[in-house]
């Protein structure tokens, strides 16, 4: 005679208990439980067989309780891998690859680092994100460049909703050449994708989008003999121009030798915007320009060197990919000085 199975006598347990005492529904859902309880506890057994019996055999050939359990962790890892972003989410320096830790850090260089990238995305798609605060970073170096990849909190102010966004960030450092003192780059601008969507690093040097006049040395400060044409930026939208702000933020780390370690009080005094484009119509958004920007740093004299009047050159160009900008800022004096001793 055959014997009933484990789960057979359960069920009939069930059904006499129902049977006999129809109103014991506490009853029946306690064997319901107990039921559960019994096959999740086989179902974990059953998987630690396997993985045991794949470790013990080593280049053996494995069974196919093993080759199943396998099968049903890879499909889970690569099922929550497409969820996390290479460098944002996933940190490959370490191997195995480990999670990027959430710091809600108040790191100003890397915050500035994100500011650029969101200023980015807002220039390429109409946008005006605004920057509410860092949720964690990442850093790779990779080929000639040291990449920081960053997650933020981005808000937009016409509906109050919050995003998370994702940019990669690369210092190329400094180009004597060009007379640059940093070359930065973005090469990720964009809210942040399930599932993950890879980056694309490479910057386009030959694309005919980038005239010739933007890759010769930055010049000392602009000239009217130049075949350019100059937007000269009245005064009412110096002071409430996020893409502006931000420049003058990043010719002024620059002053600092990027040390700076806390935002300083800075004033813009005026800009000349200098572009081959006639469009679109406002210049401050050509995707090729130079920036001629007069500021004032207005912190206090007796707290750092650095207060007072300063000029900055800045270049901005695109190579025409979703997420891609570059930024050049040319030595000062005081820079160039130290360059030549």
């Amino acid at each position: 005679m055959k014997r009933p199975t484990l789960s057979k006598k359960i069920d009939q347990l069930i059904y006499r208990n129902h049977k006999s005492a129809t109103t014991n529904v506490i009853g029946c859902l306690v064997l319901h439980a107990i039921r559960s309880e019994i096959f999740e506890r086989f179902q974990r057994a059953y998987v630690g067989m396997a993985n045991k019996e794949s470790s013990e055999l080593g280049n053996l050939p494995t069974s196919p309780m093993a080759e199943r359990a396998r099968t049903c962790e890879t499909t889970g890892e690569r099922l929550r891998n497409r969820e996390l972003a290479y460098g944002f989410d996933l940190d490959y320096k370490n191997d195995p690859p480990t999670l990027v830790p959430c710091t809600w850090s108040k790191n100003y260089a890397i915050g500035l680092y994100g500011r650029i990238g969101l200023q980015c995305y807002n220039l390429q798609n109409g946008t005006n994100l605004k920057f509410k605060r860092l949720e964690k970073h990442s850093t790779k170096r990779t080929g000639r460049y040291s990449s920081v990849y960053i997650t933020l909190d981005a808000t937009d102010p016409a509906t109050g909703s919050v995003c998370s966004f994702q940019t990669q960030f690369s210092n190329a450092g400094s180009h004597l050449r060009l007379r640059a003192r940093i070359t930065w780059l973005t090469f990720a601008a964009r809210i942040k994708q399930i599932p993950n969507e890879p980056i694309d690093d490479d910057w386009d040097e030959d694309t005919p989008g980038i005239n010739e006049f933007y890759k010769v040395p930055l010049p000392k400060w602009f000239s009217d003999e130049r075949g350019s044409k100059k937007y000269y930026v009245p005064e009412s939208e110096l002071h409430d121009n996020d893409w502006l702000q931000l420049l003058m933020e990043v010719a002024f780390f620059s002053k600092a030798n990027r040390r700076l370690d806390a935002y300083l009080p800075l004033e813009l005094n005026s800009v000349v915007v200098e572009t081959l484009e006639d469009e679109p119509r406002d210049k401050l958004k050509a995707d090729n320009a130079i920036f001629y920007i007069s500021y004032k740093c207005c912190a206090d004299p007796c707290s750092t060197p650095l207060a007072g009047d300063h000029r900055a050159v800045v270049r901005k160009t695109m190579d025409g990919k979703p997420g891609h900008m570059c930024l050049e800022v040319a030595f000062t004096k005081e820079q160039n000085k130290n360059e030549e001793e």
